[in-house]
């Protein structure tokens, strides 16, 4: 099918509305994926969450939007996957605020059949990706950063000077930079007495 991914997907389906839920199931089936929880409870659906590994989730609007939002954001926080919203009409507002909590695609009711679901599906998975590996690249960062301000604080030397010191004990040593830094905030918590050791950790 046209747009589905290549393996195929657990897809955990919300909506407010059996009959609506099935549809969606159906559609979900027939692009080769499988829907491993379907759920029209909030609190039944943050059970699910807890317990069930999912690969995208699809959340299907009513008109208590306030509902659906809680919904969305429990989904975001707690299944840790990308959430697709069908809704009924566009909705600037709602979508605005969906997207703050978390959503990474929206398609209308109207457009929720096969080859519409699977191009959303491959939107939010592709974003879902780019959205971690530009958080990884933050936590990385991060963590070079707290090792170049201890090297800076122990050593009195500018933020340079801090950053060859990772570096050249990264080539020395074959090891990736993030290693040297993380273990260099590790000599720190365990060696509080000033003598930060790069080759530890």
């Amino acid at each position: 099918m046209k747009g589905a991914a290549v393996k195929p997907l657990r897809v955990l389906l919300a909506n407010e509305r059996p009959e609506h839920l099935e549809q969606t199931a159906l559609v979900i089936a027939r692009l080769g994926h499988f829907v491993t929880a379907r759920e029209t409870d909030i609190s039944a659906v943050a059970a699910l969450t807890e317990v069930g590994i999912f690969d995208v989730a699809i959340v299907s609007v009513g008109e208590n939007t306030e509902h659906a939002l809680d919904l969305i954001g429990r989904i975001v926080r707690e299944a840790n996957c990308p959430v697709i919203a069908i809704i009924d009409v566009e909705d600037p507002a709602f979508i605005h605020q969906a997207a703050k909590r978390g959503v990474f695609a929206y398609i209308t009711a109207s457009e929720a059949h096969d080859d519409q679901l699977a191009s959303a599906i491959d939107v939010v998975l592709a974003r879902f990706t780019e959205f971690h590996d530009l958080e990884g690249a933050f936590g990385r960062r991060a963590l070079t950063e707290r090792a170049k301000g201890i090297l800076m604080e122990r050593h009195s030397i500018d933020e340079d000077i801090a950053f060859l010191l990772l570096r050249d004990q990264s080539r020395k040593s074959n090891r990736k930079l993030i290693e040297i830094a993380q273990a260099v905030i590790d000599a720190r918590a365990l060696l509080p007495d000033g003598s930060t050791d790069l080759n530890a950790g």
